[in-house]
């Protein structure tokens, strides 16, 4: 007999396993159903976020269509201190590079004068106009600009009606449309005039729900005041046959115009040439690498969880096919074939899976796409599929179904043959290869992490941390993944533990234990997909809580919670000549008593008093014959002088040393004096604007003739400086690049520090009898509005229209701050919910296919006469052990490393645990799934012919 390996036998093997597998997968329709779905949605999703992402950002052909149209070029303001500035190719607005050096005599060139010879100029010019809504004033936007002309084609459109033919016909967008409640030759009065709408245009390059009214050089009247922001609110569209270059783009960005270049767009010059000499280096690399950081973990574990739930489906299929499998074996198939067979399956179902999914995952993005792009969106710029993140997506899932049919492929390789034949649910033993194997694995897991939080705390220079990034990331999410292998390799090595002692439980949740340990077969797979499914949610729980945190502590606060206001001191607008009226001085109990009766949840306001603001100072360079101050106008700015020693250290790049410091931290710390930094008053203006009551110490500072400080950073020795700044001014600013005001005057005066609740953007507070000593001209500013709530976008328009009428003219809109803080609460119990829907159904899943499993048990406990209220409670015990057990094993394994990567980012000073939600989690995902087990039990078996042949 010839014994020798047939030619090509193991070829001849695998077409075998894939035939056998692909007529196991047609008769088994519902269970190959729902492993293709788990495998099909985490691939689609994937597929459809990175399509999504892509479609968000704007191709170089989108950028010139959108903002260009068919002209070769745009000129504009660009605000830069000096010569020595790049903007970005690719955006006009924005200073990619630059020294900070500021120069006082350097001059911005008038756009219109820096435009190449041989080109024809389109301009556009931005208007603020008012239209009458009631008793108020509302302000929108026109723009002065020749929209339908074919140079225009691609950033302007027609949507609906015809283009103008009369005088007093106009386009405008289909957010006017709307807000004002227009239809197409119905009048519409502005401050310019008015005019009949006949048509709406589209702007590529804005949202259709803007309010835009667009307006032909001639339609505007010859007594129309374009407002002293005139030269910067108009741009120039070159039309002509040659590109401008980049080397025009430079020369311009040296005269402070801003180019957006079509062939630059195109072809954007190398890196080397977008930099200025002595300029620092711009490095974003961190902020991106946390985010792709925390996409990538919740990637992984998400990837990690679905495999192991289609490896409990596996499991279930794989016992089923014992008999069949054995009868290949006594015919003399090779252990490795019956492997194959049960890979095979994982294979066909895999491919389909991820050919599926990625197709799913791309239409449903063009569908989002298309439908944005429709309601004219701007937030997605095109379909932009990319091929690179679903060739990923679809490789892990591949992978993933691949590697979770093999699990239970070589335990029904390795069974028995006899004991195949004699018994369908002859289980292979774990050895201690596979405990020795996860106690290694999870080893490994915690040196990656250990290493990966040293690592990223082994330098105190945060640029250096900045480099080691992208590794130490990587080696977090690696040790992640790799705890979440080693803890399911190690679950029938607890549950053997568990089991041991669990003589003291009631008589089902012994039963259930004593069933997990002997079917590890069946409990391994289910513990391992719950547990995979908590360390996704409880990572994303403390990644989203992490986040949230550090969203409270950049939230700029423009003051307490629900507060709102309104200037006392508002200027009329020009007069027709352009000159300027005197400022209009408001009564504030009358606009109290009409904001009040507007909004009905006023719970107090509250009149401020501040050093005279800034009124008809002269812009320009600063004329030494002309004092600051005069009787007829004010050109000084009130701040408080840092200490050298309260500087903030920070890094060459412009990144923190460290966060958490107490001199990088707090009120004032990084913005600019405004009117309103410097109040005048006592305890009751401590209370309305700082939100807590003064101290006995902070009114004695007080009444000696000191002053309430916000921020201790201010504060040297018991002491404050007081400065009287010239706005006329620049000078060189002493914290670095850039540049501030010459101070004209400083008062040193006696300090007492109380922090507010919140950042409030004030310095602190004076007495009126210091404010008086000091010459700072105290008046009323304006009336601070506290409020029971939120107010709704129509009652804020109530408030706006009530405030107008006391105005006599538009005035200022009534904006509240919103705040964070309930924000915050809502997305993070919004994320509880759904990690906790996701865990749920991972349990639901395995407790059903544990149940199907588990039939020929409970129909042997029905035979020998257990009651019907014994084999539900014995479920819901089942699925109380296994979801309790993977429950709080992928809390912790997910908890861990996700905090881990917080500490590793800039996030580490707003690291948090929501410790309620993930107790709420690790209790309720049990609970539920015993209940949903008990209920899911019947009462009643249906006796199997198979069963009892």
């Amino acid at each position: 007999m010839d014994v020798a390996p047939a030619p090509q036998g193991r070829r001849s093997g695998y077409r075998i396993a894939l035939r056998l597998a692909r007529r196991d997968i047609a008769r088994h329709k519902g269970r190959s159903l729902l492993i293709l779905l788990l495998i099909m949605v985490p691939v689609a999703g994937m597929t459809g976020a990175a399509t999504l992402y892509q479609s968000s950002q704007r191709t170089p052909a989108e950028t010139v269509q959108y903002e260009l149209g068919n002209t070769q070029a745009r000129f504009s303001v660009l605000p830069v201190p000096s010569a020595d500035s790049l903007q970005d190719p690719l955006n006009d607005g924005v200073i990619a590079s630059s020294t900070g050096r500021f120069d006082p005599e350097f001059q911005r060139t008038d756009p219109f004068e820096a435009i190449p010879a041989g080109y024809d100029v389109l301009p556009q010019r931005l208007l603020q106009l008012t239209t009458g809504v009631g008793e108020a004033l509302v302000s929108f936007e026109g723009r002065e600009v020749d929209a339908l002309n074919p140079a225009f084609t691609g950033k302007f459109s027609l949507l609906e009606g015809r283009a103008p033919r009369a005088a007093a016909e106009v386009l405008v967008s289909p957010g006017l449309m709307g807000r004002f409640h227009l239809t197409f030759g119905q009048e519409f009065t502005t401050s310019a005039g008015t005019f009949v709408p006949v048509g709406t245009i589209r702007d590529a390059s804005a949202a259709d729900g803007n309010s835009f009214l667009y307006l032909q050089s001639r339609q505007l009247p010859a007594d129309f005041a374009p407002g002293p922001m005139a030269r910067q609110s108009v741009s120039y569209y070159l039309v002509g046959p040659e590109p401008v270059t980049w080397q025009q783009v430079r020369d311009a960005n040296s005269k402070g115009v801003g180019v957006l270049s079509q062939s630059v767009v195109l072809d954007p010059p190398p890196l080397e040439q977008r930099l200025v000499p002595g300029s620092q280096p711009r490095d974003d690399s961190s902020a991106a690498t946390a985010v792709y950081a925390t996409f990538g973990l919740i990637g992984a574990l998400a990837l990690l969880e679905v495999g192991l739930l289609a490896g409990a489906a596996f499991a279930v299929g794989a016992k089923r096919q014992v008999r069949e499998l054995a009868l290949l074996a006594s015919a003399g198939v090779e252990s490795s074939t019956l492997g194959a067979v049960v890979t095979a399956g994982g294979l066909w179902l895999g491919c389909l899976a991820v050919a599926f999914g990625s197709a799913l995952g791309f239409g449903a993005a063009a569908v989002v796409v298309q439908l944005v792009r429709r309601t004219g969106s701007v937030r997605l710029a095109g379909l932009h599929p990319d091929a690179l993140l679903t060739g990923v997506a679809m490789a892990m899932g591949l992978a993933a179904c691949v590697l979770a049919a093999m699990v239970p492929a070589r335990r029904v390789s390795r069974q028995a043959v006899l004991g195949a034949l004699k018994s369908g649910r002859a289980p292979a033993p774990i050895g201690r290869r596979t405990t020795l194997a996860g106690g290694v694995t999870l080893a490994v897991a915690a040196a990656l992490l250990a290493a990966g939080w040293l690592l990223s705390g082994s330098s105190s220079d945060p640029d250096r941390r900045a480099e080691q990034l992208p590794l130490v990331v990587t080696m977090l999410i690696a040790g992640a993944v790799l705890a979440v292998g080693g803890l399911v390799m190690l679950t029938g090595w607890l549950i053997l533990r568990l089991t041991s002692r669990a003589q003291w439980l009631p008589l089902s949740l012994r039963m259930a234990a004593r069933d997990s340990a002997r079917n590890r077969g069946r409990s391994i797979p289910a513990v391992a997909a719950v547990l995979a499914a908590a360390t996704l949610a409880s990572a994303a729980l403390v990644l989203s809580a992490s986040q949230q945190a550090g969203l409270r502590e950049t939230h700029y606060w423009g003051a307490l919670e629900n507060q709102a206001y309104l200037p006392l001191v508002v200027d009329p607008p020009l007069a027709a000549d352009g000159s300027r009226k005197p400022p209009l001085h408001v009564d504030a109990s009358a606009l109290s008593t009409a904001v009040a009766d507007a909004l009905g949840t006023v719970e107090s306001s509250q009149p401020i008093t501040a050093p005279e603001s800034l009124r008809n100072c002269p812009e320009g360079p600063a004329d030494p014959t002309l004092a600051a101050r005069t009787d007829t106008s004010n050109c000084l700015l009130y701040a408080l002088a840092r200490p050298q020693a309260s500087e903030c250290p920070k890094t060459p790049q412009g990144r923190l040393l460290d966060p958490g410091d107490w001199r990088c931290r707090g009120s004032m710390v990084n913005e600019q004096p405004t009117d309103r930094a410097i109040l005048v008053g006592g305890a009751e203006e401590i209370r309305a604007v700082l939100g807590r009551n003064a101290s006995a110490q902070a009114l004695a500072v007080l009444d000696a003739g000191g002053m309430v400080v916000t921020n201790p950073v201010f504060v040297d020795d018991g002491r404050v400086s007081l400065q009287a700044q010239d706005v006329r001014t620049q000078v060189p600013s002493a914290r670095g690049p850039g540049s501030g005001h010459a101070t004209v005057r400083s008062d040193s005066l006696a300090a007492s520090v109380l922090e507010p609740a919140v950042p409030v953007p004030c310095y602190g507070i004076v007495s009126p009898a210091t404010a008086e000593r000091l010459g700072l001209h105290a008046a009323p500013a304006g009336l601070l509005f506290q409020l029971v709530k939120y107010p709704s976008e129509a009652e804020a328009d109530a408030a706006s229209a009530a405030a107008a009428a006391v105005y006599g003219q538009p005035g200022m809109t009534f904006r509240a701050e919103p705040g964070i803080s309930q924000g915050s609460l809502w997305m993070t119990w919004s994320i509880v919910a759904a990690a906790a829907l996701i865990t749920f159904s991972a349990a639901g899943i395995t407790t059903g296919l544990s149940l199907a499993d588990a039939r020929a048990d409970h129909a042997t406990l029905a035979g020998v006469g257990a009651s019907p209220r014994l084999r539900k409670a014995l479920a819901g015990s089942q699925a109380l052990f296994t979801s309790g057990l993977g429950t709080i094993l992928g809390a912790l394994a997910g908890a861990v490393p996700a905090f881990l990567i917080v500490l590793s980012t800039d996030m580490r000073t707003a690291a948090e645990v929501p410790w309620l939600q993930l107790l709420a989690l690790v209790a309720a995902v049990p609970v539920t799934g015993a209940s949903l087990a008990w209920a899911c039990t019947r009462s009643g078996l249906l006796l199997s012919r198979r069963g009892l042949a």
